[in-house]
Order: C-alpha cells, then sequence, then structure tokens
C-alpha cells in the first residue's frame, strides 16, 4: 500500500505578524486558501529562479560536486571492502547535501 501523501512534502514557515496579515489579505482577495498561494509563490520563485542566467551553470557544478562526493564515497566503500565489496553497494550509496549556504 502506497503512502497517503506519497509526493507531497509538508512546510512549515514563520512569517512577521506584518507579512502574514498581508499574505492572509492578498490570498483571501485572489479566492485562494493560504496553502494555495504559498505553492503559488513557490513555483514562481522556482520559474524566476530558473531564467536567471547564471543558474543552469550553478545548477551543473552542485551536480558535479554531488557526483565528485558520490564517486568518494564509492571509493571510500571499495577501500573497505576491496575486492569483496558487497553486491549492489554502489548503487546504494547516496550523496547527502550539504547542509547551510545556500537555500
Amino acid at each position: 500500500m502506497e503512502p497517503k501523501n506519497s509526493g507531497i512534502k509538508t512546510l512549515g514557515i514563520k512569517l512577521p505578524d506584518e507579512l502574514h496579515a498581508q499574505f492572509t489579505l492578498v490570498a483571501q482577495l485572489d479566492g485562494l486558501s493560504l496553502a494555495d498561494a504559498l505553492r503559488r509563490a513557490v513555483e514562481e520563485y522556482v520559474a524566476r529562479k530558473r531564467a536567471e542566467g547564471d543558474f543552469a551553470a550553478r545548477a551543473a557544478a552542485a551536480l558535479e560536486e554531488i557526483e565528485r562526493e558520490a564517486a568518494a564515497r564509492r571509493d571510500a566503500i571499495q577501500a573497505l571492502f576491496g575486492s569483496d565489496a558487497p553486491a549492489g553497494t554502489e548503487a546504494k550509496t547516496t550523496p547527502r547535501r550539504k547542509s547551510g549556504g545556500q537555500s
């Protein structure tokens, strides 16, 4: 059985009172729930970032870093186990995003 909210993430945000009041009013005037207004705002933010001139280059650099980290982890596991590395180990290693920095 598939989880009820498969493919959906919950996001909790903190807003200053004044911004929350404005956001609530704007959403109401547009006939939207806060959740729908927030989803639209996030979609617009993502679209705007995608359109930035250097965004694709920054994304490519992030992907290269992820691949370097995955290769280093694979090498570490192979060094641990030598030629006796568990079957499927390479496929099971997943890179982790660095915390902090840009969000």
